[in-house]
């Protein structure tokens, strides 16, 4: 009997432990090289982790719940005779053992140039994203190492069919199950992602015409959506008076990072109370244009699209303090994030260059960021580098807050609810739509007359939404 350990990877993102959240397999359970084992929460995002290697589950080390140290076994598994002995490490190697996904070297047959880099699923950098491990063949065969993959030819007539069969398809952890979730069978999905990998828009292209469209998403990103369930639930005995909770994953995250912001950049808010009658009258028109069929078009859209041309108006909000080079970053791209409220914490992703996209464009990557934030599987990479936030309290009925500023961002834009309020317009007192907006910003970046001058001209545009096109 040959047994391989499995350890609780390095994500390349700083991060030096994981909770195992859930257990996919047992012990005496078979699995398959790519096999999603486990599912871990790290302080930024839940992944799944896959298994390196073909073999029967030998024991799961640690049970759900329990936080891991990166480095440490995690699962072993009997490979039977299909691999060799350990090996020890080269004697290149340091003294100490480096944190990796795989505790032992792969069999020879499956050796790659490169080697696996200790990362979590779709996270860290690899030298090239498109090389794979090789196949495996017959023990008793001699293999040569193969070159990369070739692409999978995609005929376009297929791309509402299905693929003729074939080898195992490629597909990312994640996208396996949520294939798995929606009765797909992988094999038959016609892959157009780079060299052949079957993307999340393939599974749901191939689920389509088996389940009916799902309803609209409520209107506000950031509102608490249904996700995965944290492992364990606080249990409340009976008459107790007092409940504690671990402080972990997300949640201490945030924590850690609020505090940090908090005390470290001096934070201003201002305010403005506005009538935002007719965004809310362009966002019915927009539902009803055919240009804008099969979009999600609600007031989060516009008051993003106000955001990034009062972005374009006053480019010196969007920046970050260098606190060790003692300079001032000014950005020339909008990563625009958007906090969202979730079972496991607060969490903001954002959009890449949001500042290049047209308003479709713009909708769609809205819908993808909450679809991804409701599924639990934002990703740590899509909640980095971002340079404005956007948090939507007014979903909760809050008419407005004092949000504190993303770390490493400049200013955050709280939006409140929008409500039928008696207004003076025209001369006359009227029933309108009203909202309040706050803005937060770091007072070492932006001064009082920049932050006014920024604010004021978002609800501008959301007061006169013909200056999306005037002053874009």
């Amino acid at each position: 009997m040959t047994i391989r350990e499995f350890k609780m990877p390095d994500v390349g993102e700083g991060l030096t432990e994981a909770e195992i959240l859930k257990w996919y397999v047992q012990p005496g359970d078979t699995v398959t090289d790519g096999q999603v084992v486990c599912e871990v929460e790290t302080a930024k995002a839940a992944v799944e982790l896959p298994i390196p290697f073909d073999g029967t589950v030998h024991e799961l080390v640690f049970p759900e719940g329990t936080t891991v140290d990166v480095g440490q076994v995690i699962i072993s598994v009997n490979v039977g005779g299909a691999a060799p002995a350990e090996a020890p490490a080269p004697a290149a190697a340091p003294a100490a053992e480096a944190p990796a996904p795989v505790a032992a070297p792969a069999p020879a047959a499956e050796a790659e140039p490169e080697g696996r880099q200790p990362v979590l699923v779709g996270y860290g950098v690899a030298a090239s994203s498109t090389k794979r491990r090789a196949r495996k063949a017959a023990p008793a065969a001699s293999v040569p190492a193969p070159a990369a993959a070739a692409p999978v030819a995609v005929v376009p007539e297929q791309l509402n069919g299905h693929a003729p069969a074939g080898p195992r398809p490629l597909a990312k952890p994640p996208v396996r199950k949520l294939a798995k979730d929606l009765g797909v069978d992988l094999a038959s999905v016609v892959p157009t992602g780079p060299d052949g990998v079957i993307t999340r828009e393939d599974v749901h292209r191939a689920a389509a015409p088996a389940e009916a469209p799902a309803p609209a998403p409520v209107e506000a990103a950031p509102a608490p959506v249904a996700a995965p369930a944290p492992a364990a639930a606080p249990v409340v005995e009976a008459g107790a008076r007092e409940t504690r909770v671990p402080i972990k994953g997300v949640r201490k995250a945030t924590a850690a990072a609020m505090v940090g912001s908090a005390f470290t950049a001096p934070h201003v808010t201002e305010f403005v109370t506005f009538d935002i009658t007719r965004t809310m009258k362009l966002v019915e028109e927009l539902k009803a244009d055919k240009d804008m069929a099969g979009l999600r078009i609600n007031p989060l859209l516009l008051i993003a699209k106000a955001v990034l041309v009062a972005v374009r108006r006053n480019p010196e909000i969007n920046a970050a303090w260098d606190e060790a080079a003692q300079e001032i970053v000014l950005k020339h791209y909008v990563n625009l994030g958007i906090a969202a409220a979730t079972p496991r914490g607060l969490i903001v992703p954002n959009i890449k260059d949001a500042h290049a996209q047209t308003l479709p464009e713009l909708s769609r990557s809205l819908s993808e960021l909450v679809a991804t934030a409701r599924e639990g599987r934002t990703t740590p990479a899509a909640m980095q580098g971002g340079t404005f936030t956007i948090t939507n309290v007014g979903v909760f009925g809050v008419d407005t807050g004092t949000p504190i500023i993303n770390p490493g961002e400049s200013a955050i834009l709280a939006v409140g609810a929008i409500k039928l309020q008696p207004w003076v317009h025209k001369g006359k007192v009227k029933p309108r739509q009203v909202t309040t907006l706050a803005l937060s910003f770091d007072h070492r970046l932006v001064d009082g007359e920049l932050g006014s001058k920024f604010l004021a001209d978002v609800a501008a545009i959301l007061e006169q939404p013909k200056r999306l096109m005037t002053w874009a």
